[in-house]
């Protein structure tokens, strides 16, 4: 692997970027810092501006205030083809009438038809495609269709990449494989990488932090296990994976009443003193062979087959009408017994939202 292939990734800084269409704010005051090398998800629902801000960053939208720098240069006010970057479309945006090499070749103007043929060739080394030259994007797979297009983004050398929901048109297998080669691929480059989805998988597979959006805000910028761990809103908690939540109101630091339970509280769980309490479903233990803290009796609900892994609905005695989920694995389902069970909910796993 030839890393000369791209220029060393540069760093990004976002500062107050405000974008309005309109009555409608799309972009409210999103700052962010990409590290060199970095690869950065934007993630949030549809609508929720994560799309807009990559436009801003390409130059495609004008936000209405704020700054952008690539490296030293400030890009904010540059023209598109002025601000270093390659980018991937969700459609690839390929030239049907066009030859692989010749859509790969596309942006490499002003240089030599030698230079060219030798700058296409390492591209498409680079993505596991050589003999495919000649062929035409019909004739290829939306997976090797999404290589050229990479190709395609990465050939003049950019400091910065962005890709906007690069693996939506893909069937989940294949999708699965392409983020993980796109990542080493990245890695290996060490090119500065942004990227939207709305994909949770897709960015916890994949990114070194998370940006995960909403109204057109940034709700939690940290890595995927400190999203996931502890959300820092009840969005972000629900957005991100599946979830419980029980009502509460503070009888003590250390302990909340929930229901007819008394539930021990981790010292960091949260200053709250009413509110709802969080809790990942794998978090859960079922039926412990030893006692554990915030130990319950349940009733099952209903159990879900999924693979590696049930889901088992379930319903807290002193908690009836509020349906709660706990995860874990199919040889410990004999364990359950009958419907009567007993979970423990442990302090560390529980989040104290206001």
């Amino acid at each position: 692997m030839n890393t000369a292939l791209t220029h060393p990734g540069a760093p990004m800084t976002v500062r107050g970027i405000q974008k309005r269409f309109g009555a409608f704010t799309a972009l409210d005051n999103v700052s962010l810092d990409v590290a060199a090398g970095e690869l950065v998800c934007l993630l949030g629902p549809s609508g929720c501006g994560k799309t807009t801000l990559l436009r801003c960053i390409a130059g495609l939208e004008r936000q209405d205030s704020g700054e952008l720098r690539l490296g030293n240069r400030d890009v904010s006010l540059l023209p598109p083809q002025a601000r270093d970057y390659g980018i991937l479309f969700q459609s690839y945006a390929l030239f049907p009438n066009l030859t692989v090499e010749a859509n790969i070749g596309y942006g490499l103007t002003g240089s030599g038809r030698d230079e060219v043929r030798k700058r296409v060739g390492q591209m498409l080394e680079l993505v596991g495609l050589l003999g495919s030259e000649k062929k035409y994007p019909g004739q290829l797979s939306g997976g090797q269709q999404q290589r050229v297009a990479l190709a395609r983004a990465l050939a003049p050398a950019p400091s910065l990449l962005l890709l906007d929901e690069p693996m939506s048109a893909l069937d989940a297998r294949v999708r699965e494989h392409l983020c993980t080669e796109l990542r080493q691929l990245q890695r290996r480059l060490g090119i500065t990488t942004l990227m939207v989805t709305h994909n949770q998988d897709e960015a916890m597979l994949m990114a070194d932090r998370i940006a995960v959006m909403n109204n057109g805000k940034v709700e939690q910028y940290a890595t995927p296990q400190e999203i996931y761990d502890r959300p820092a809103t009840p969005f972000v908690a629900e957005f991100v994976g599946q979830g419980n939540w029980l009502p509460f109101n503070r009888n003590s630091a250390s302990h909340a009443q929930v229901g007819g339970m008394n539930m021990r509280l981790a010292d960091d769980a949260g200053v709250a003193t009413s509110g709802r309490l969080f809790c990942r479903p794998e978090a859960i233990s079922v039926n412990p062979p030893v006692h554990e803290e915030n130990l319950f009796p349940a009733k099952v609900r209903e159990i879900t087959f999924l693979g590696n892994r049930c889901r088992m609905s379930f319903e807290l005695e002193q908690l009836p009408g509020h349906p709660l989920l706990a995860e874990l694995a199919p040889e410990a389902m004999p364990r359950l017994g009958g419907q009567e069970i007993w979970v423990a909910l442990p302090p560390r796993s529980l989040q104290v939202f206001a």
